[in-house]
């Protein structure tokens, strides 16, 4: 099985430099996602650094990578549009806010709208 590519220095979990060669980087993966009652998410509307494109995020998940990737599928699925998992937030095509804030709200999760 491969190692995971870490991206940026905050996938080291503040771990920069070692001098010892026997040393093995280990990054806890095994996150445990909390209850839909306990998230805080944040529901926002952005287009700046995409082309113009326009795109809801939704950030503010805390567990395993697989939980949010499913959350995604379903919030995907929901609104009939694409998407994608990127830095724990999930990026939705289009402009649909109101409907995400709604269907979190009705899968349980406390949602709160970010910007205008």
């Amino acid at each position: 099985m491969g190692k995971k590519k870490i991206n940026s220095l905050d996938d080291l979990g503040g771990f920069v430099f070692s001098t010892n060669d026997s040393f093995e980087f280990n990054k806890q993966e095994n996150q445990e996602t909390l209850a839909p009652k306990q998230q805080f998410l944040e529901a926002l509307f952005s287009n700046k650094g995409r082309g113009g494109k326009t795109v809801t995020v939704i950030s503010g998940f805390i567990g395993s990578e697989d939980d949010l990737k499913s959350l995604a599928k379903i919030l995907k699925t929901k609104c009939g549009v694409g998407g994608s998992v990127k830095d724990n937030e999930i990026i939705i095509q289009g402009n649909y806010r109101d409907k995400l804030m709604e269907i979190l709200k009705k899968e349980g999760y406390n949602v709160k709208r970010v910007g205008g």
